[in-house]
């Protein structure tokens, strides 16, 4: 039994339900992707992160990466923040204007936020974002 036929097999139909898959394209995935975000671009503060958006100048999907800091608990704690914002970023990803990259660092006000909050939270960046980006 080949690999496809097996995944084929196994998985249910996706139709009629909304995507909030979190795929690698979606994703800030090489260091120098953050430090580049971190140097060139603009802070926004709230409760529960501070987030870095930065325009890259070729325009693909936008991008988002986490960065939890070890002040913030152990593996099992800051695993636990990265679920949490790494959901709330997955449903509003496709909101942010394409070209963005965006780099959250928590806070720990994340592990105690109730989710819907936390969406709005993320959602108010990706707004700023595009705010940003049509007035350039």
């Amino acid at each position: 039994m080949t690999k496809e036929r097996f995944v084929t097999r196994n998985c249910k139909p996706n139709a009629g339900k909304a995507d909030y898959s979190f795929p690698k394209q979606f994703r800030l995935l090489r260091s120098g992707d953050y430090r580049r975000v971190y140097r060139d671009g603009m802070r926004v503060s709230g409760p529960f992160f501070l987030a870095f958006c930065c325009r890259r100048p070729e325009a693909g999907v936008p991008r988002a990466g986490i960065t939890v800091p070890r002040s913030l608990g152990k593996a099992v704690v800051r695993n636990r923040i990265k679920r949490r914002m790494r959901d709330a970023i997955r449903h509003e990803i496709r909101t942010l204007a394409p070209g963005w990259d965006v780099v959250f660092n928590p806070r720990p006000a994340v592990l105690t936020a109730p989710f819907e909050q936390l969406r709005r939270e993320v959602q108010r960046v990706f707004e700023r974002c595009n705010a940003s980006s049509s007035r350039s």
